[in-house]
């Protein structure tokens, strides 16, 4: 079985039909989303997208997706409570998109999900680490720091997300990859996900970000514009990234 991870789509309706056609032409029998459809510019088209898939695919909850369903129910999180207002912005937009069935299935996503994979044996997916969907860490975070947190894990492969950067790397007996971001990747444009069995391969699927741009503007989303030209048009440094991700990293 050859399964593809797509996560941190965030709306981004174009790069996610990129990779998806190309998934397709792949002939992939399997999709992991793992986490952060939402927010984002078209979180209605994204999630019709993927729940009308031919090819079966399973979801597990990212922090995002989490957020957004916690204000369809009334729910003030602590992070709502002590983010900006720029960052709730897209969490209550999205929010108010959705139709009650998108909720009704958001909420059934499980926090994890274990796959076997051929030659790979079993494959934990989870969307920032195991124990939970907020957690960053990058392939600069010491090992020691981490240890600890995949000491529990008796699958030899963890696939996660939520960081927006691809990775590969050993944390004690565990092989850790990080599949990057679909809609909103940093260090490169384009579109970043993970095919997985019988190896790993780090994916990078490119696409008109010029026609992109123009179908994200197209759109009530109040941020639009800055999305698109951090997120479609250029990307913020990786550099940069890791040195804002590192005073907030795990500890």
């Amino acid at each position: 079985m050859r399964v593809a991870a797509l996560y941190d789509i965030h709306g981004n309706l174009p790069a996610l039909e990129a990779v998806v056609a190309e998934i397709q032409r792949e002939g992939v029998d399997h999709i992991l989303v793992g986490g952060d459809v939402l927010p984002g510019a078209m979180p209605v088209e994204c999630l019709d997208l993927l729940f009308n898939l031919q090819i079966p695919t399973q979801f597990i909850m990212g922090n995002g997706d989490r957020e957004v369903l916690a204000q369809i129910r009334g729910v003030e999180t602590e992070w709502y409570r002590n983010a900006p207002g720029d960052w709730r912005e897209p969490i209550d937009w999205t929010a108010q998109q959705l139709l009650p069935q998108h909720a009704e299935l958001i909420a059934g996503w499980p926090a994890t999900i274990t796959l076997g994979i051929d030659r790979l044996g079993d494959v934990l997916f989870c969307h920032a680490t195991p124990r939970n969907d907020k957690e960053i860490f990058t392939r600069r975070t010491a090992e020691e720091r981490l240890v600890h947190v995949f000491a529990g894990v008796t699958a030899g492969l963890v696939v996660c997300g939520h960081t927006h950067m691809q990775f590969d790397r050993i944390v004690g007996k565990t092989r850790v990859v990080n599949a990057g971001s679909v809609g909103m990747p940093f260090g490169r444009t384009g579109a970043d996900w993970l095919l997985t069995g019988p190896d790993v391969q780090l994916r990078h699927t490119d696409y008109g970000r010029e026609r992109a741009a123009e179908r994200i503007r197209q759109t009530k989303y109040p941020q639009a514009e800055e999305f698109v030209q951090k997120y479609i048009l250029q990307t913020p440094p990786e550099g940069e990234v890791l040195a804002a991700f590192a005073k907030g990293e795990l500890r």
